[in-house]
């Protein structure tokens, strides 16, 4: 059954959050694993660009060909392959006739030690990742498969554990040398980075962020820096930068728009801003991807 639209994100300002298998309510299931085959063949296999705010997707291409694009870029990648779909990245899909693989989406809420904004943020779970050796991920989709077609006692318990097992497996290839060096981030910036994704559209700024904290605006900017090596107010603006470009390819919304619904109440400082961190104008950001 392919996705519909939500009504609410489907008009010209935003990007389409799709509402998979009943997303706007609670998940009917434990987590969702198809074939590509009975995902794209009927979709003439071609997957629009989307996102989805409260899913998280592995997707494992086993042949075939496959041309992606993840918040704009076009990553060079031949299967086999995993690509693991953090929610609100936006992601499209061109298929080549026959390819096949799987796609395994799992609600947030199944494994919140996880995925949960929380605890993936800092983690290779909180960002696209894209793995090359596969390994023993094929049989273990196969696994998830037949758990998932069946109906076994302790099911949900089951498909959990096996998702828990292949966002294990992900987030130790991604991330297994910072994962073995003991390093451990200090719990407040897990706190800041899931208030930013949820308060970006707000008008947050660092203010808002220690006040939510309960820390000081320098202390937050300590707390980030010995996470990622940049201050509190840099990844604020590269989150809301980040967003800026996903709304400037993915909709039609003047650029004015833009800045007004990121927060900025001047057009010509949100241009100005957008500038100083790409490069070049939003205008001549979006004309660069209507050329493509």
């Amino acid at each position: 059954m392919p996705p519909d639209p939500l009504s609410t994100d489907s008009g010209s300002r935003n990007i389409p959050a799709w509402n998979l298998y009943g997303e706007r309510r609670a998940f009917p299931d434990v987590l969702h694993i198809e074939r590509i085959t009975d995902r794209a063949a009927g979709l003439d296999w071609r997957i629009a660009p989307h996102r989805h705010p409260h899913l998280h997707q592995f997707f494992l291409i086993l042949d075939g060909a496959a041309k992606v694009t993840l918040d704009g870029i076009a990553p060079d990648v031949v299967p086999p392959f995993l690509l693991s779909v953090p929610p609100g990245v936006v992601h499209g899909f061109s298929f080549a006739a026959g390819t096949d693989g799987h796609v395994l989406t799992v609600p947030l809420q199944s494994l919140p030690e996880l995925l949960d904004a929380g605890a993936a943020q800092g983690t290779a779970l909180g960002r696209v990742g894209i793995l090359t050796e596969i390994g023993a991920l094929e049989p273990l989709f196969r696994r998830i498969h037949a758990e998932h077609d069946g109906s076994a006692p302790a099911r949900g318990v089951m498909l959990r554990a096996l998702a828990a097992e292949v966002a294990c497996l992900v987030l130790r290839a991604l991330d297994g040398p910072m994962a073995e060096s003991g390093v451990t981030t200090d719990p407040r910036f897990h706190r800041f980075q899931a208030a930013l994704n949820q308060h970006l559209r707000d008008g947050w700024r660092l203010a808002d962020h220690a006040r939510a904290i309960g820390i000081s605006e320098r202390h937050l900017s300590r707390i980030c820096r010995a996470a990622t090596g940049q201050p509190a107010a840099t990844l604020i603006e590269a989150a809301l930068m980040r967003e800026a470009c996903r709304l400037l390819v993915y909709t039609r919304a003047s650029i004015a728009s833009v800045g007004y619904d990121l927060g900025f109440e001047d057009p010509s400082y949100f241009s100005r801003a957008f500038r100083r961190v790409m490069g070049l104008s939003p205008g001549a950001y979006r004309a660069g991807f209507e050329r493509d």
